[in-house]
C-alpha cells in the first residue's frame, strides 16, 4: 500500500516516504531500476499522453459524419465544418472543430482485434500475441525499460486508467516481468468510476497489488510504519553484512534510487490536483450534467480533470501517462451518451492542447485519443451502435505533428477504410519515434532469449511526421 503525500514536507512528507518504502515490494520500482540500469539509453525530455475512450468510440458520432447517409446509419447528429477546408466534425465537438488546424484526424483506423480492453491502444499488438511467454509489453513498460535513468525523479510510465482497462490489465509488462510494470495510483477517491458487477467481480479475482492506494491502509500510523522501516533498515544491514558478491550493495543503491522517485516533493505535488490554481481547475471541468439515463459506470463531468493530472504529471518529468474516459460501449441510448461524452472529451483535449501550447509545451508532448474498435454504423433496435473492429477513429495532437491533416477515409457509411488505412502498430511506432525510439530497429529479448521488435508491422505515419 502506498500514500502520496500532499505535501512535501513535514510529517506527511515522512508518511509518504515511509509507505513508499513499504510499496516497493508491490510496486517493483526498485527491480525496475536496477533491471534499467544496464541499458545506458539517451534520456529525453518528450512525453506521450495516451488518452483511451473506453468501449470503443463511434466514429461517425464524433469524427467522420455522413449526412447523406440513410438515417438509420447517420444517426441524430448535426455536421460541423471546421477550419480544415472539406473537413466536417459533428456538432458535438465545436471546440476542436474551430481550432481543427491543431489536430491530426485518423479516419482510417484499422487491425482492431475486436477485443473489449485498452491493450492494442497501449501496445499496437493484440493480447494474445506471444500470450506464451507473458504476452507483450505495453508502450509504457518498453519507455520504462528504455529510457528510464537513475536520476529521475517520476516513474517513467504512469497508468490511470481506470474501469475495463484496470480491471484487465491493459497496461501490462508483458514478458518484459514485473519489474517493468507501471506505476498505478488508484485514484477512485478522487474520480469515481464505478464497475459493473462481472468488472468487480474480475478485478477481485486478480487481487492485492493490481494498483496502489493514495492512502494508507486502515490503521497504520506513522508509528507503525517508522517501526517497519526501522526492522528493514536493520535487516539489510546483516544481508549487506553477509554479502560477498556486491548485490547487495546494488540492491541498496537502487532502492534507495526508488524512494527518490516515489518520494519526490514534485511528482507527489504532481499528483495532488489541490495544488492547482483553482481557476485551472476550473478551466478542465467542464458545465455539462451528465443525464439520467446513461450507463451507471459514466463518469462525472470532473473526470475531465484526469486531462490536467496527465500535464501535471508529464511537468514532473513523467515520460508516458494513461487515461481513460468511460463509457463508449453504447449498445443502447448512444446519442443520449454522446451528447455528454462528446461535449466532455471536446472540452478537456481542447483545454488540455490550449494548456500546453500556452505553457511551451505542447511540441514535446504528443497525444493520441482513440479506442478499442469503432461501432456500428447501423443503428440497432436499442438506439444503439454495436461492436465494429473493421475500422475505428483517432485524435492526435501536438508532439511537433503536422497537424490540420484528416489521414484516410471511410465509405459512404463510415464502415470500412476507403483511402489510407492506418493501423495501431502504425500510431504505436509515431508515439515510439517522438520518444526517440526507432521501433521497427529496436528489439527486447523476450523470455526465451529472442529478440522481440517493438512493433512488427507498423511504420511512423509518414505524412504527419
Amino acid at each position: 500500500m502506498l500514500t502520496i503525500s500532499t505535501s512535501p514536507s513535514g510529517r506527511r512528507r515522512r508518511s509518504f516516504l515511509k509507505a513508499g518504502v513499504m510499496g516497493i515490494g508491490s510496486l517493483g520500482l526498485a527491480d525496475l531500476l536496477r533491471a534499467e540500469s544496464a541499458a545506458g539509453i539517451r534520456s529525453s525530455t518528450k512525453a506521450v499522453i495516451n488518452i483511451h475512450l473506453d468501449g470503443g468510440p463511434p466514429q461517425m458520432d464524433l469524427i467522420d459524419p455522413k449526412p447523406d447517409a440513410p438515417s438509420e446509419i447517420r444517426g441524430e447528429f448535426k455536421s460541423l465544418p471546421t477550419k480544415i477546408p472539406g473537413l466536417h466534425l459533428t456538432e458535438l465537438l465545436p471546440r476542436l472543430a474551430a481550432n481543427a488546424d491543431k489536430y491530426v484526424f485518423l479516419r482510417s483506423l484499422v487491425g482492431a482485434a475486436g477485443a473489449h480492453n485498452a491493450f492494442q491502444c497501449q501496445s499496437g499488438f493484440e493480447e494474445k500475441d506471444l500470450a506464451f511467454i507473458g504476452g507483450r509489453p505495453a508502450m509504457g513498460c518498453v519507455v520504462s525499460k528504455l529510457l528510464s535513468t537513475s536520476k529521475d525523479s517520476a516513474p517513467a510510465f504512469v497508468d490511470l486508467m481506470q474501469g475495463r482497462a484496470l480491471v484487465r490489465n491493459s497496461a501490462r509488462p508483458g514478458f518484459l516481468g514485473a519489474v517493468c510494470s507501471p506505476f498505478r495510483p488508484d485514484i477512485s477517491q478522487v474520480f469515481e468510476r464505478q464497475l459493473e458487477e462481472g468488472m468487480k467481480a474480475e478485478l477481485a479475482r486478480r487481487g492485492q497489488g493490481h494498483s496502489q492506494s493514495l492512502a494508507l491502509t486502515k490503521g497504520l500510523t506513522v508509528g507503525r510504519l517508522e517501526d517497519r522501516v526501522s526492522l528493514l533498515r536493520d535487516l539489510d544491514t546483516i544481508r549487506r553484512d553477509i554479502d560477498s558478491s556486491g548485490s547487495m550493495h546494488a540492491l541498496d543503491e537502487f532502492t534507495q534510487l526508488s524512494l527518490g522517485i516515489l518520494t519526490s516533493g514534485r511528482f507527489a505535488a504532481a499528483m495532488d490536483l489541490g495544488r492547482e490554481d483553482p481557476k485551472v481547475l476550473e478551466r478542465y471541468t467542464p458545465r455539462i450534467v451528465r443525464p439520467a439515463d446513461v450507463a451507471n459506470s459514466m463518469e462525472s463531468p470532473k473526470c475531465a480533470q484526469k486531462f490536467l493530472l496527465a500535464r501535471r504529471l508529464v511537468e514532473a518529468g513523467v515520460r508516458c501517462v494513461s487515461i481513460s474516459i468511460s463509457d463508449f460501449d453504447t449498445h443502447s441510448r448512444n446519442f443520449s451518451a454522446m451528447r455528454y461524452l462528446g461535449p466532455l472529451v471536446d472540452h478537456a483535449l481542447h483545454t488540455l492542447v490550449t494548456d500546453l501550447d500556452e505553457r511551451g509545451m505542447l511540441q514535446d508532448v504528443m497525444i493520441i485519443v482513440w479506442g478499442e474498435f469503432g461501432r456500428t454504423p447501423k443503428i440497432n433496435s436499442k438506439a444503439g451502435r454495436d461492436h465494429w473492429p473493421k475500422v475505428a477513429m483517432g485524435i492526435m495532437a501536438g508532439g511537433s505533428l503536422k497537424t490540420g491533416q484528416v489521414i484516410g477515409a471511410t465509405d459512404k457509411q463510415a464502415a470500412e477504410a476507403a483511402e489510407r488505412p492506418v493501423h495501431y502498430q502504425d500510431v504505436i511506432a509515431t508515439l515510439y519515434q517522438h520518444l526517440g525510439i526507432d521501433a521497427r530497429g529496436t528489439t527486447l529479448t523476450d523470455t526465451t532469449g529472442r529478440p522481440q521488435y517493438l512493433v512488427d508491422l507498423g511504420q511512423p505515419i509518414a505524412e504527419i511526421i
